[in-house]
Order: structure tokens, then C-alpha cells, then sequence
């Protein structure tokens, strides 16, 4: 009876082990899960937070001539941290417009690739006109002028034969610095007219400008003249006016200087010779002051002259 119980459970156990065995061998030839690990896992989440926060710019991918319409296949969308400011954001913005000037491939699109026109053209108004003058480290405020700045044109006049009376005035009051050197301000739609710069360019701009030999200023266009003369004149002043004045906001406000404002200016210059474009006045000669000048007529008889007294 034992050895029945025996065999009867020898012969499970027999089967079971051939079972398990079929069993083992099908899972064997199933492909094994990989395990991702929990590094990859982690560093999936932060990318997909990270691409929320990345802001689309459009940037050329090749280079493209000027007055060439641009095609889907000239640019891409590049996801940045931080968006350059007027970039456009989709390549709608972008296709079909034709640049004015050359672009290199890395460059991205803003309104400023499709405008006519150098970075001083698109400083000013229709009424204002773009002059350069000198500057040294006296002129220029001690090299601390700064693009945005308001100054006053002063002029100074030495004494000479030309102008009895060295004088110093005001020949332009507030007007606008454009640009100190290569350092340029904001164009007309407010955006930066040179291209953003690293910490190291903007250090080497600063040092560039302390040194520099020209400033360029917005001048109304009926005191254009005015300067121009000026310059030629004597010796020219740049008096920098307080921020605190706030012209600079008035004027991207849209305020304009009025022809009160021009013609003030311009009765305000003190007479002189180089700027007037007249002949100098002779001074009269001491002692003679409130003496009668001689009146009288000439006859002429033949061969004589002769003066008859005045009545």
C-alpha cells in the first residue's frame, strides 16, 4: 500500500518537474523587459519641464542675398531659454518677406532683417537729420557721453580780426546723441540698433567709447545749418542735460519740438561774424563820438573843383 502511495507520488512530482521545466523554457524565449533606470527617468521629466519654458526663435539656416524673398526652406525654429528681443516666433512671420541687405546663416529674424534703411536712418524722425561731430575727452563730457543722452551744443568764439568780441553761447539746446563712437542707442521702434553683445564685447564697447573721436546727433532739420556753421566757427561744447528732464521718454512718446521751440533757438544765438556770414562792423574811433560830419557840395568848373559849404 506504501509503495502504491510512493509510486503514485513520484509519478506527480515527475510530471510537475516536466511542468515546470516547459514552463521555464517559454518564458526563456519571451523578450526581457528592459529596466529603465532611474537617472533617465528623472532627466526625461526635467526636459519636458524644461521644454515648456523654452521660448521658439526663428533663425536662418543658410545664408541669403538681399531682395530674395525667403522660403520655408531658409529657416528653422529653434527652442531657446531666452527669446532675443523683436525675434519672431513662427515661420509665418517670416516667409515670403524679402531682407534689404545680406543675412548669414545662425541669424535670427526680426523686423529690422526686412527694414530699408542703416541702423542711424532708423534712429530718427523725418524731421531730424543725423550730423557727426568731433569730440575728445573734453568735448565729449570727459568720455562719459552716452548714446540717449541729451546735450546742449555750445560754441565758443576767440577774439579776432574777424570777431572784435570773443563770445560763448548755446547754438543748439537738447539735442539727442545717436551714437558715441560705434555704440549706437534704439532705432525708432525702440529695439537696440547694434546686436546684443556678451559680457566681454559690452566691456570692450565701454572702453572703445570713453576713446572716441566722433558723436553723431539728432538736429532738428531747420537748425541743421545752424550747426553746421557752428563748427566751422569756433570751438564747439557738449554740456550733458539731467535724466531727470525725462526727454528721452517724451520723444518715444511721440512729442515733437514745436516751431516756437526752433525759432527760440534761433533768436537765442548772439550776433557773430562766422555764424552770420557777415562782414565785421568797424568800431568807431575814440574822441570822435558826437563830432558833426562834414556836409558839404562839389563844384567842378573846367579844371577846378571847388566845395561849397553845406546849408
Amino acid at each position: 500500500m506504501n509503495n502504491r502511495r510512493s509510486l503514485i507520488l513520484a509519478a506527480i512530482l515527475f510530471v510537475g518537474a516536466i511542468a515546470a521545466g516547459y514552463w521555464g523554457l517559454v518564458l526563456s524565449r519571451q523578450q526581457p523587459v528592459a529596466a529603465v533606470p532611474m537617472t533617465e527617468v528623472v532627466e526625461q521629466g526635467v526636459a519636458a519641464v524644461e521644454d515648456k519654458t523654452l521660448k521658439p526663435v526663428v533663425v536662418l539656416t543658410r545664408d541669403v542675398p538681399p531682395h530674395v524673398a525667403l522660403t520655408a526652406d531658409d529657416l528653422t525654429v529653434e527652442k531657446l531659454h531666452t527669446a532675443p528681443i523683436g525675434s519672431f516666433a513662427s515661420l509665418d512671420q517670416a516667409v515670403g518677406r524679402t531682407p534689404w541687405r545680406s543675412l548669414s546663416a545662425g541669424t535670427w529674424v526680426n523686423e529690422q532683417s526686412f527694414e530699408v534703411g542703416g541702423p542711424l536712418a532708423r534712429m530718427i524722425r523725418p524731421d531730424e537729420r543725423a550730423l557727426a561731430v568731433a569730440i575728445d575727452e573734453v568735448i565729449g563730457a570727459a568720455g562719459q557721453l552716452t548714446p540717449g543722452d541729451y546735450v546742449d551744443v555750445l560754441l565758443f568764439l576767440r577774439q579776432d580780426t574777424a570777431n572784435p568780441q570773443q563770445s560763448a553761447q548755446v547754438v543748439l539746446p537738447a539735442v539727442r546723441v545717436l551714437s558715441v563712437g560705434d555704440e549706437m542707442g534704439l532705432t525708432s521702434d525702440g529695439q537696440p540698433a547694434n546686436p546684443p553683445l556678451n559680457a566681454e564685447e559690452a566691456l570692450k564697447q565701454t572702453q572703445r567709447r570713453v576713446v572716441a573721436r566722433t558723436a553723431v546727433l539728432a538736429v532738428p532739420e531747420p537748425l541743421l545749418d545752424q550747426l553746421m556753421l557752428a563748427t566751422q566757427a569756433g570751438t564747439l561744447r557738449l554740456a550733458v542735460r539731467s535724466a531727470e528732464e525725462q526727454r528721452l521718454s517724451k520723444y518715444w512718446a511721440g512729442e515733437k519740438a514745436t516751431s516756437n521751440t526752433i525759432d527760440n533757438a534761433k533768436r537765442s544765438l548772439y550776433q557773430f561774424n562766422q555764424l552770420s556770414m557777415v562782414n565785421p562792423v568797424k568800431a568807431p574811433v575814440p574822441g570822435n563820438y558826437g563830432a558833426p560830419r562834414p556836409r558839404g557840395i562839389e563844384i567842378i568848373r573846367g579844371n577846378q573843383a571847388a566845395k561849397q559849404p553845406g546849408q
